[in-house]
């Protein structure tokens, strides 16, 4: 099954997140399959960009989205 969640990248103490689509019995960081788009907590206020329009049609064929992202998209980040 297909999962929309967060892959972390950046160095140690400075994270930076991609939201991406992957295979739920992959890895965090493991492969993915498409990257839709990115999450900075370290700005004030956090920056979230994602295509909700890409994460719409990837739920429409079954991924389901972790709940970190499900409350990113639900605060409206997809505006951004």
């Amino acid at each position: 099954m297909l999962s929309i969640r967060l892959r972390r990248t950046g160095t140690t103490k400075r994270p930076y997140y991609r939201v991406v689509v992957a295979d739920s019995r992959m890895t965090r960081d493991g492969r993915f399959v498409e990257v839709l788009g990115h999450y900075d907590p370290r700005r004030e206020p956090a920056v979230v960009k994602i295509d909700a329009e890409r994460a719409k049609y990837w739920m429409d064929r079954g991924a389901r989205a972790s709940d970190t992202v499900r409350s990113l998209l639900k605060r409206g980040a997809s505006a951004n």
